[in-house]
């Protein structure tokens, strides 16, 4: 019983610890509020053993909830440049997934392939095929529906990008991620594991 209580005062000193470094001020009280007794400590530590077995978002809970949700963001890669960016602007998106002739994606044409590509090229949108400036699908960084946000968060930085497909076991596009999406799904983790420290560390269990 000993070694418990002292394991579960030391889950509650990381607990205020971890709230006081997000920058959280804690009232005077909260002290006496964590003198709970051994057994009630013991209980508390389970509780908080379980924040990190609640199931993680995945790269598909994403794009359940963004704007890419509800459009269609594919273009034929046979299209022109320009319609192209009369979809991106009609959506306010900010790329669109390329497919060929069978709706099998063949790519990502983005805001940023325009501007480097046509603009500052001083070429034609209303003559460029969409598939003459699109990143192809060989080239394409892209999410399993079950990669985690953080693995996701990971790809999109280390190679710089904002936008990335989401690619099923059979190479099918299934969902479309901008950073946007990822961050979304970041600041709303954090704030809910935030939330359970405060109310653990308050006796809110």
């Amino acid at each position: 019983m000993l070694s418990r209580s002292l394991s579960a005062v030391a889950i509650r000193t990381t607990v205020i610890r971890n709230l006081s470094s997000a920058g959280m001020i804690l009232p005077r009280s909260a002290s006496s509020l964590l003198k709970n007794s051994p057994a009630s400590l013991v209980k508390r530590s389970s509780i908080t053993r379980s924040f990190s077995d609640k199931s993680a978002a995945s790269a598909i809970d994403a794009f359940k909830l963004s704007c890419y949700l509800d459009i269609d963001y594919t273009i034929s890669e046979d299209a022109t440049v320009y319609d192209a960016v009369q979809k991106l602007s009609a959506y306010d998106v900010g790329a669109l997934v390329t497919v060929n002739s069978s709706g099998v994606m063949s790519g990502v044409i983005s805001e940023r392939d325009y501007i480097c590509k046509i603009a500052l090229l001083g070429r034609t949108s209303k003559e460029t095929k969409v598939k003459e400036i699109s990143t192809k699908a060989g080239n394409l960084i892209t999410a399993k529906p079950t990669d985690s946000i953080e693995m996701c968060m990971d790809k999109v930085l280390s190679r710089g990008i904002r936008h990335m497909p989401i690619v099923d076991d059979n190479g099918g596009c299934v969902g479309f991620l901008s950073v946007k999406d990822l961050l979304k799904e970041v600041i709303k983790t954090k704030e809910s594991e935030v939330k359970r420290l405060a109310s653990f560390a308050l006796g809110g269990f």
